[in-house]
Formats: C-alpha cells, structure tokens, sequence
C-alpha cells in the first residue's frame, strides 16, 4: 500500500543518510539522497561566500526606505519565512493584496509570486521587493544611488563583494546585490520534516493515523496531490535535471462575485496579467511544505485555520452569504476541475490534518545558517 501511494504521487523515496553535491564554485548542496539538486542560471553560479552575503543582504533594514524593514520582515525564520499575516505590509504601511509566500525550497519554484507566470527567477523577483512602487514593499524605487553607496561603504561588504564576485571590475552593484540574495534563498531548503524521515526508512517517524492520513491525501477521494505533489508538494516545481516546465495556477472555488466568477478587484489572479476570463482567479499552488506554521492561508490570508481550508476544500468552495464578497465559489464557473465535494468520516478528516503537521521541518526554523547575521 505505502509503495503505491509514492507511485502515484510521483515522489521520490528519500534515505536517512545525506550526500553533499557540488554546486558551482565552492558550494556544496546538503541534500537527502533521491532530492535532485536545485537548478542554478549559469550567470549566478553558487558559491559559500556569495550565499553569506546574500545572508547580509537578506537581514539588513538599510535596504528599505527609513531602514525599517529587510528582506526577512515579510520572511521570518521561525515562520518558516513567511510573516503571519494575511497581507503584507511595507516599509511606508500601505497594505499588500497578498501575503508574503514561504520561501522555503523557494529554489525548486519554476514561477514566483502568487499570480505572475511570467516571473521565472528568483534574480528577477528579488527586484520587486527592492523597487516595485505598485504596491511599495521595501521602497528603494528612486534610492538607487543611496544603496550603491551602503554597498561601496559599509565595511562588511567591502570585504565579501570583491570574494563573491571575484570577475567584475567594479564588483559593488545593485545587479550583484540581487544575484546574492536569490543565492541565499537557494540555500532555505527542507527536507527534515517526519514525513521525510519516515520516506527515508524512519517507521516510527510519523504516527499511524498520519500515515492514514498521507494515503487520503494521495488518493482520488481529496484529490490533493494533484496540485501539491510531487517532492515539494506543489505544481509549479522544477530543479537542475527538469525537463518540462511546470506552471501551476488555479481558481479553487474561493470567490464567485456576481455568480459569475469574478474575483475582489485587487486579486483577480492570473487575469489580471492576461486579461483572459478563464483566468480569473487563477493563482499559484503554492509549496505545503511547512503548511502548519505558516496561517493565515490562501493568497489574501482569508482563511484563519488548516481545519476551515479543509472546510472550504470539502465543500467544492467556499461559500460566502453577506458583503461585497458574496457568492458561491463551488460554482465558480472558472474553479479548477480537481476542487470538487468529497466526504470524510470525522476520523478521516483528523488524520489528513495530522499528516499536514508531518510536513513541518523544524529544523529550518531554527537553523543558525539561515538565521539574522546581526544578532550574532
């Protein structure tokens, strides 16, 4: 039985002992045997010192207008890189339609964002938080000049820009700035959690009614891991030996304005890029791994709990009666062909929701590696 549901899942089996691949330069991923290795842009290769700047970069609020926010502000460590709200805010307290998305194992994502499939590196994506103006996240927009000259000054950097790009006259660039912090984030991968370990041999790992659990997820009756599957337990995954680009974006039955598919007007997914009415609402599956530590959920946080996200999941949508969001998202006309009804015994639903705990890794909650540079 177990073998069947990592057949039809597409996982890959993942032993206790670890191997060490050599990445670019002197990197070395730390990596479960059977989890291949991230894919790399061969104009930002890895290298330890790099990835310890990005780590600098990646903590420090003098990247943000009023150096009151960073990078980690919207990715806590110990929320598994996400910030607990429902929406994020930003350095000036404007409002986010969306929440900030885990990063964690960010460096197996084929897109990026909640609704851009367009957005394929994380080079790019870095360039957003920095100097997007529509909403404003960290509002360096027009203080280019002003980070150049902390990157040209600070004694820190002085030391680690020259080592981490060894090649460039001038090494001390917003474009190297960027490339170091999407190499930092390659590094926030997890792979520990008790669902891994009991992958790897551990029978012990996980309790029985979570490993019940795990075979219902992977059933036909919940139809889970048709969007969250695979061995990062999303659609939109790919690493370094992908052969086919993999971009996953659905309407679940959310919202249904009008009871005619329409979405809030500040959150209508994919549409919003392509105009094409079948998008409506189209977002991101985004990564489970970790789900348990990272509520609010859905890409607005409209969702308080994992028990009320599988409410909504049960019922085929979420219905809502009263408001300017009214309307029955199980009737969305645009809601993806895998959210539909299913029944669960009370049993069934307690182990599903047990097994999405076993998907926390603890360990990259605490990790020193990954953890604020200034605090130490």
């Amino acid at each position: 039985m177990r073998v069947r549901w990592i057949l039809v899942a597409g996982l890959v089996a993942v032993a206790p002992l670890l191997y060490l691949m050599r990445g670019a330069d002197d990197y070395r991923w730390s990596l479960p045997e059977g989890i291949p290795p991230p894919a790399v842009p061969e104009d930002n290769p890895m290298s330890a010192i790099k990835t310890e700047l990005g780590r600098r970069l990646f903590y420090d609020v003098r990247l943000s207008t009023g150096e009151s926010m960073s990078c980690a502000s919207c990715h806590i460590q110990e929320l598994a890189f996400t910030d607990g709200r429902g929406r994020a805010v930003g350095a000036t307290g404007e409002s986010h339609p969306r929440g900030s998305m885990s990063l964690v194992n960010s460096a197996y994502a084929s897109r990026f964002t909640w609704a851009n499939h367009l957005l394929d590196s994380l080079e790019t994506q870095a360039l957003t938080p920095l100097f997007g103006e529509h909403p404003i996240e960290m509002g360096m927009a027009g203080k280019e000049s002003d980070m150049l000259v902390l990157l040209r000054t600070d004694e820190r950097y002085q030391a680690l820009f020259p080592q981490a790009f060894t090649s460039d006259a001038d090494p001390y660039s917003l474009l190297n700035a960027v490339r170091a912090i999407a190499s930092f984030v390659r590094t926030i991968v997890s792979f520990d959690s008790p669902y891994d370990r009991y992958m790897g041999g551990d029978a012990n790992a996980m309790t029985a009614g979570q490993v019940r659990g795990m075979q219902l997820f992977f059933s036909e009756q919940s139809e889970c891991f048709h969007c969250h599957g695979g061995f990062n337990f999303s659609d939109s995954s790919t690493h370094a030996s992908s052969r086919i680009d993999s971009a996953g974006f659905h309407n679940n039955g959310l919202y249904n304005l009008g009871e005619n598919g329409g979405y809030p007007r500040d959150n209508t997914g994919l549409y919003e890029l392509t105009g094409e009415p079948r998008d409506m609402g189209r977002f991101k599956a985004p990564s489970l791994r970790n789900i348990a530590v990272t509520s609010p959920y859905m890409h607005d946080g409209s969702i308080d709990t994992l028990s009320a996200v599988l409410d909504h999941y049960q019922a085929g949508g979420r219905r809502i009666t009263t408001g300017d969001d009214a309307g029955d998202g199980s009737r969305n006309p645009y809601k993806s062909v895998f959210v539909r009804p299913f029944n669960l015994t009370a049993g069934e639903r307690q182990d599903l929701l047990d097994f999405l705990q076993a998907l926390t890794d603890e360990s990259i909650r605490s990790n020193p590696r990954l953890a604020n540079p200034f605090e130490e």
